[in-house]
C-alpha cells in the first residue's frame, strides 16, 4: 500500500498528447547513440577494404591499432559477412535505419521491437557490442512507451522510487555527455583511459539498467505511463 500512496500523491497530471514520456526521450536518444556508434564502426570497416576477416570476432580499427594498447581495443566487433568493406557498408546503411527510426518512428505500435530487431541486425553486421546494449534499453523502453507500468508501480520499493525519479534526467545526461567526450578524453589521456577502461565496460550495463528505470519511475510520477489513459477508456 506505501507505493500505492506515494503514486497517487506523488503523480501529477500530464498534459494530454503534450508531455513527451521519459520512457521516450530514452528510447531516441539512447537509439540514436546505437546508429551513431553503428556509423562509426561502419566507417572505420570500410578502410579495411574488402578483405575477409579471420573469423566472426573482427577490430573495426584495422592496424596498426592493438587492441591491448588503446582504451578503445580498435572497437571489436561481430560480422557475419565475409568481407570489411561490405561488413562497413552494411552496417552504416543499418545504422541510418536505426537513427531515423529512434528519432521518428520509435514511438509507433510495435516501436520498440523494431528497433530492437534493426540493433541486433546492425550488432550482427559490425555495428559493435555497445550499439547491442544500447538497442536493447532502447527497444525496451520503446516498447513500454504510454504503456502502463501496472508491474512497476506494484513492486519498486517508495523511497528507491524517490531516488530514481530525482536522478531523472541527470543519469541519462550524464552519460551521453561521458559516451560524447570519451574520444577527446582518450585522445588526450589514453594511458589514464586504457586504464579506466575495464571499470567503463563493467559499469555501462548497470548505468544503462539505471538509465531505464529512471525513466520508468519518472513515467509512473507524471503519469505518463499510459495508466490515465487506461482508467479513461475503462471509464
Amino acid at each position: 500500500m506505501a507505493n500505492v500512496k506515494w503514486t497517487q500523491h506523488r503523480q501529477t497530471p500530464a498534459a494530454s498528447g503534450r508531455r513527451i514520456s521519459a520512457t521516450r526521450i530514452v528510447a531516441t536518444t539512447v537509439g540514436v547513440a546505437a546508429g551513431l556508434l553503428g556509423l562509426e564502426h561502419g566507417y572505420f570497416e570500410t578502410l579495411q577494404g574488402n578483405v575477409a576477416p579471420n573469423a566472426v570476432l573482427i577490430s573495426a580499427i584495422g592496424p596498426p591499432c592493438q587492441p591491448a594498447a588503446v582504451w578503445h581495443a580498435c572497437e571489436p566487433a561481430l560480422t557475419l559477412i565475409p568481407s570489411f568493406l561490405a561488413t562497413g557498408v552494411l552496417a552504416m546503411v543499418v545504422a541510418v535505419v536505426v537513427l531515423i527510426w529512434s528519432a521518428a518512428f520509435v514511438q509507433r505500435e510495435h516501436g520498440g521491437i523494431v528497433l530492437l530487431l534493426l540493433t541486433i541486425l546492425l550488432f550482427l553486421v559490425g555495428g559493435g557490442f555497445y550499439t547491442l546494449w544500447f538497442g536493447v534499453v532502447a527497444g525496451i523502453a520503446g516498447a513500454k512507451i504510454g504503456a502502463p507500468l501496472t508491474w512497476w508501480r506494484a513492486h519498486l520499493p517508495t523511497r528507491m522510487a524517490r531516488v530514481l525519479v530525482r536522478l531523472w534526467p541527470w543519469v541519462l545526461i550524464a552519460y551521453l555527455v561521458w559516451v560524447s567526450a570519451s574520444w577527446f578524453i582518450g585522445s588526450a589521456f589514453g594511458e589514464l583511459m586504457l586504464r579506466l577502461t575495464p571499470l567503463v565496460t563493467a559499469a555501462t550495463p548497470v548505468l544503462l539498467v539505471l538509465i531505464l528505470l529512471t525513466s520508468f519511475a519518472h513515467d509512473i510520477q507524471t503519469g505518463t505511463d499510459g495508466r490515465r489513459t487506461q482508467q479513461g477508456e475503462k471509464a
